[in-house]
């Protein structure tokens, strides 16, 4: 699977962001703007993502990033280094994603998500892209928010079963039972699309 070939790859480099996050972290501790800032625009693209995924309400995303990364900016105590940076900056994120979805009471659909254009050049070249997006996005959207979770870090943040726990603050066997319902939602709505994703 491609995307489990791209994470050995990055391995590396993972290893060399993380200790650079954990040197950012210390530093903000010691209430280094600079470094906040730095740490910000780092996650800012995967935060975004990531809340975006599980919230399905763009108007929120911003606020919700936000909330998050204030929380790293007053707490960075409470990081207690048995996990990657990472991880406690995502479980803050999806702690925080919860609290807006609770706030919400009417569902909003983004009517322009499947309109938008491409970034990337060639419509030809990337329409089997696109189709395969669009369908993953469609089956992603019928499952719960805590179900689009797992999904999400683990296919889009590559974060294993203990790592999604630790985020989401549950057992590993519960992330398990998520992924397997997950799963076999996707594989019914997706009707024998997409089989080397799932």
């Amino acid at each position: 699977m491609q995307l489990r070939r791209d994470s050995d790859r990055r391995e590396v480099t993972s290893d060399a962001s993380t200790s650079e996050d954990a040197r950012l972290l210390a530093r903000v501790a010691e209430g280094d703007r600079r470094a906040f800032e730095t740490l910000y625009r780092a996650y800012y693209p995967r935060l975004s993502r990531f809340i975006g995924a599980m919230l399905r309400r763009p108007h929120l995303v911003e606020e919700v990033l936000n909330d998050a990364m204030l929380v790293v900016w007053r707490r960075p105590g409470s990081f207690n280094g048995k996990s990657k940076v990472s991880t406690w900056i995502l479980a803050i994120a999806y702690r925080r994603a919860l609290k807006a979805l609770s706030r919400v009471d009417d569902p909003v659909e983004d009517k322009d998500a499947e309109g938008r254009a491409s970034l990337e050049p060639g419509p030809e070249q990337n329409l089997a892209r696109l189709e395969t997006r669009a369908a993953l996005r469609g089956a992603i959207g019928g499952l719960s928010p805590q179900h689009r979770a797992v999904v999400d870090l683990t296919y889009f943040h590559e974060a294993g079963y203990r790592e999604i726990a630790e985020i989401m603050d549950c057992p590993v066997d519960t992330v398990k039972t998520r992924m397997f319902h997950a799963r076999r939602h996707l594989k019914a709505r997706l009707a024998g699309q997409l089989e080397d994703w799932l």
